[in-house]
């Protein structure tokens, strides 16, 4: 997609070198702790930029903008894959985790792009602002612990969505410039 105009917002390296030296810490923690078996290993999460698909709406996750998501299930679900469910909006990931939570599905861990530790891009295009897709596995964060922009102008892959913050104050300046409000994990439906 070629964008008529972008806006850059950079954030500083100090957010990644932190980012990445807590995920080493948990990781090491989560390997000292765990017994072996899948359902018992601490989920990470995966690289979404090699063409996988949106389980949703099945449209390539890189290529469309928004936040990107994944979900990891117990019992080794979904079957068809050795990985998380994969999404291209938290929107869609949500209407998603409800279904196969009333099937029973037990979730182990749910990952978002954190928009907060990444340089994101504001682009406009199709009469609406988007913001830039990250889908790297160091993008994203444990979504039950982010802030969430939702009703702004600014929207993802689906059109409105949820564009998730590690940090609180970030995700109010950005609700403060392009409308919506802030809400937790527990508040989105």
């Amino acid at each position: 997609m070629t964008a008529a105009n972008s806006i850059a917002r950079p954030h500083p390296t100090r957010r990644r070198i932190l980012l990445s030296t807590g995920t080493l810490a948990t990781a090491a923690l989560a390997g000292c702790l765990g017994s072996g078996g899948p359902d018992d290993e601490a989920a990470e999460p995966v690289d979404l930029t090699e063409g996988q698909e949106c389980d949703v709406c099945g449209m390539t996750i890189a290529d469309h903008f928004g936040p990107a998501g994944q979900v990891f299930y117990a019992d080794g679900e979904p079957e068809d894959r050795d990985g998380p469910a994969r999404f291209d909006s938290v929107a869609e990931l949500l209407v998603f985790h409800a279904e196969r939570e009333a099937r029973g599905w037990e979730k182990r861990a749910t990952f978002v792009t954190d928009y907060s530790s990444v340089e994101y891009d504001l682009l406009e295009g199709d009469d609406r602002l988007h913001i830039s897709t990250h889908a790297a596995a160091e993008d994203f964060a444990d979504a039950t612990e982010l802030h969430y922009v939702a009703d702004s102008e600014v929207h993802g892959a689906m059109g409105e969505d949820f564009l998730p913050f590690s940090d609180r104050e970030e995700a109010e300046a950005f609700a403060e410039e392009y409308g919506g409000e802030v809400l937790g994990w527990g508040e989105l439906s």
